[in-house]
């Protein structure tokens, strides 16, 4: 078994295809709830591109109920232009300056609004997504494997599989899922701290520990949302991959999760 870093501008997987700034339009039907009420319906949101990672949704002031906004007498400059800051007011809650205005008309998202992500309950059609919108430029595919997949924290195997499924994603490292019989749950500490992805949604769990190397539990766990058991292990993120082998460091610890995957059947 070999073991080869990949360098940040040399990766081994595809790079994003979108880059910052840019603007798309978005054909799905999107909503937006705050405190049970809703505060815009659109089926004429824009990709905006903050980011190359992923998108937010921009959303046109005509379809917002303008009810609910409150300006807040705040305004600035940004990539975009001139926008002013206005909180969302119903009759239940407030989510103060949660969504910013854009009014420059030279602007490409003149009169659209960004609306803070957290302040608001999202649907795509009748579908809720957390975390942010799916990249409509991004393939995730999770294939099975029979590679051997070997993690160690510290000379310590945390978990070691030759059947885990390897999720290939535009953009991002490859990840290693591995089913929760082959994992040492000894060596793991539970952990309150939650994660967010539009694909798998919620995420929760454990992280590692070891009596020589204590760290701060990591988000990084099962998911707890209803879908096939293989994603329902734990998942060490953020690895580099080159060919046959990946090292991945665990959020969170001083010490390394060392991830090494045989390329052989």
């Amino acid at each position: 078994m070999v073991e080869n870093m990949t360098s940040a501008a040399n990766p081994d997987y595809p790079r994003m295809a979108a880059e910052r700034g840019r603007v798309e339009p978005a054909p799905r039907r999107v909503r937006g709830f705050i405190g049970g009420d809703l505060i815009f319906d659109t089926t004429e949101a824009r990709y905006v591109w903050e980011v190359p990672y992923y998108p937010q949704y921009y959303i046109p002031l005509r379809d917002i109920r303008a009810e609910y906004l409150i300006d807040d007498d705040r305004s600035g400059q940004s990539k975009f232009g001139h926008s002013r800051l206005e909180s969302v007011t119903t009759e239940t809650s407030t989510a103060k300056s949660a969504a910013r205005v854009f009014d420059d008309p030279d602007s490409p998202v003149a009169g659209y609004v960004r609306f803070d992500w957290k302040s608001v309950e999202w649907y795509e059609e009748d579908e809720r997504i957390v975390g942010h919108p799916r990249n409509p430029y991004v393939r995730v595919d999770a294939l099975r494997s029979h590679r051997h997949v070997k993690v160690e924290l510290d000379g310590v195997v945390l978990a070691e599989t030759t059947s885990p499924v390897l999720l290939f994603e535009t953009g991002l490292p490859t990840r290693y899922y591995v089913d929760r019989t082959d994992v040492s749950f000894t060596h793991l500490t539970p952990s309150e701290t939650q994660s967010l992805c539009p694909y798998k949604g919620t995420t929760s769990g454990t992280g590692p520990y070891t009596s020589a190397m204590p760290c701060t539990p990591t988000s990084r766990g099962r998911t707890t949302i209803p879908c096939r058991p293989w994603l329902r292990s734990p998942v060490w993120s953020r690895s580099t991959t080159r060919r046959s082998t990946s090292t991945s460091t665990v959020s969170g610890c001083r010490g390394q999760a060392r991830t090494s995957a045989d390329a052989g059947v």
